[in-house]
């Protein structure tokens, strides 16, 4: 607690200093800035970039890369951008739209004939504009078990075909709900139509034109991995350093590495609308296919919140639009496990900025972009350093809560149980149509559960009440425990499972919740 007193007492003072000078936030601001955020937040690195009139005012790293070697963090260090690849797939596209290759309202269909959703109506009238606009009428995140924990083995081929199985929460076209899996199609469908992979269009259309040279459109793609971070997530209160084993099926959705120093091109390039090089002569993509991706799509709840006063916000192709002070603001985040990276951009005020963190830590990331954008905008007296401390603190006590509660029903089981738990009844290998097999056994004498297709996915199981027991995975860095609840026969013989999360603060990617498995006889 001294520590945090510490920790606010300094950044309190750096925020008044920045209201006194009534100047935006100054390079030396923003070391101090994001060194305390390191600290507050047990972030091992981050690397923060600011663009302003079409240039680069500051590109730094901090902290590590990677806690085994020490490695430290600088401007071209490489991180995951994860979710923001989202704009490059739709940037591609726009390329295709302006060559005439394809129309943003196309049917999906038309170039990829096997692709189904769940309702046969929604299959005939899906675009390719409904792959980037997260109105599919799919729960969030639904499907991301075939992508997310990393390692599993689903193709695109796979993963496209799997989309049919998966059941709609709402109406077509109706309800704002994120969506990863239709970028994967979105990602074929730039294949299709350009006739190269959409790695190679994207390194060759988009990445080479802006000089991002150490920019790769995948993990595996970097011609140098030397200068690049580890990811990083909290296991006990410890940070631990996590492999990466990124999926490629998921590229067209996540799979970008890049640098602020590279991610910054793409920026100011996005501010000038596609243009790039001497006096702005060369375009990659065109106005009207700019004008297209920030514009809104998809309607997304805002509520006039302080300090910001923003009453509209939506999805465009790739990138989330509201209203920020009387501002247009765009922006996007990304996540993978133990990475987290934002991007947010003012076009009126010619302001962009960048953060790429490797813990998965949102909180830091917003502490450092609010901080920015509210010395650019005139904003003071909010300390977002100890805001978004209180509110990951407050989440983690509720989910802490969660936890405790469900240990002690685990004892009281056990306690009943004689300290003993017969698995022999749940015996047996569960299929779901979309995420395969899961099997339940005795393994080594432990009730264990296990995925056949996501090998991360496995675990001891525990008794909690009647025929709903908890999963607890081996890899703890995934904080993703979840309940297991198996419905039975008329002989009251285990006949089927369901699953769901026990933490609210389990990644949304983690959709134990879509899965409806069957017992195989």
């Amino acid at each position: 607690m001294k520590k945090y007193i510490q920790v606010f007492a300094m950044i309190l003072l750096m925020q008044t200093s920045i209201a006194q000078t009534n100047k935006p936030i100054s390079s030396s601001q923003i070391d101090s800035l994001t060194e305390l955020v390191l600290k507050t937040f047990n972030v091992p690195g981050i690397a923060v970039g600011v663009v302003k009139d079409g240039k680069l005012i500051h590109a730094k790293g901090y902290g590590v890369a990677n806690l085994s070697t020490g490695k430290k963090v600088d401007e071209n260090t490489l991180f995951g951008v994860a979710s923001n690849s989202k704009a490059m797939t739709a940037g591609a596209l726009g390329i295709l739209v302006d060559e005439g290759k394809i129309k943003w309202d196309d049917k999906v269909t038309d170039y990829i004939p096997e692709f189904k959703m769940y309702d046969p109506y929604v299959t005939d009238a899906f675009t390719i504009r409904d792959l980037l606009t997260h109105r599919s009428g799919l729960g969030l995140g639904a499907g991301d078990l075939m992508m997310f924990p990393d390692g599993s083995d689903f193709s695109k081929k796979d993963i496209i075909h799997n989309l049919r199985y998966l059941k709609p929460v709402s109406a077509f076209r109706t309800k704002y709900d994120y969506d990863n899996n239709l970028y994967i199609v979105a990602g074929e469908v730039v294949a299709k139509a350009s006739g190269m992979s959409w790695e190679d269009f994207v390194e060759k259309r988009i990445m080479q034109p802006l000089e991002m040279n150490a920019t790769a459109a995948s993990l595996y793609r970097l011609k140098d991995r030397s200068n690049g971070i580890r990811p990083h997530a909290p296991v006990d209160g410890k940070l631990q350093v996590l492999d990466i084993d990124w999926s490629e099926s998921a590229n067209a959705a996540g799979g970008i590495w890049s640098n602020v120093t590279d991610w910054s091109k793409w920026v100011i390039a996005q501010m000038n609308h596609g243009k790039y090089g001497p006096d702005l002569k060369q375009q990659i993509f065109s106005d009207a296919v700019h004008e297209e991706t920030w514009a809104a799509q998809t309607i997304i709840n805002a509520s006039a919140m302080a300090p910001y006063n923003t009453h509209f916000a939506a999805y465009g192709l790739g990138w989330f639009l509201s209203d920020v002070k009387g501002y247009k603001q765009v922006t996007h985040t990304g996540g993978l496990a133990g990475i987290v990276t934002q991007v947010v951009m003012f076009p009126e005020l010619k302001l962009g900025i960048i953060v790429f963190t490797n813990q998965q830590s949102g909180a830091a990331f917003n502490a450092i972009s609010n901080t920015i954008k509210d010395s650019y905008l005139g904003i003071s007296g909010y300390n977002w350093v100890k805001m978004m401390h209180d509110r990951v603190e407050k989440g983690e006590v509720e989910a802490k809560k969660i936890n405790e509660e469900v240990e002690k029903n685990i004892k009281a089981s056990q306690s009943k149980a004689n300290g003993g738990f017969d698995i022999s009844a749940y015996i047996g290998t569960y299929k779901d149509p979309w995420f395969g097999d899961i099997e339940v056994s005795n393994n080594n004498g432990k009730a264990w559960l296990a995925s056949k297709r996501s090998p991360k996915l496995k675990g001891e199981l525990f008794p909690y009440k009647g025929n709903t027991l908890i999963v607890r995975w081996t890899d703890r860095s995934m904080d993703a425990d979840a309940f297991v609840m198996f419905t039975t026969d008329m002989d009251g013989k285990p006949s089927g499972m369901t699953m769901k999360a026990i933490s609210p603060l389990t990644d949304f990617s983690f959709d134990f919740h879509d899965l409806d498995l069957k017992r195989l006889k």
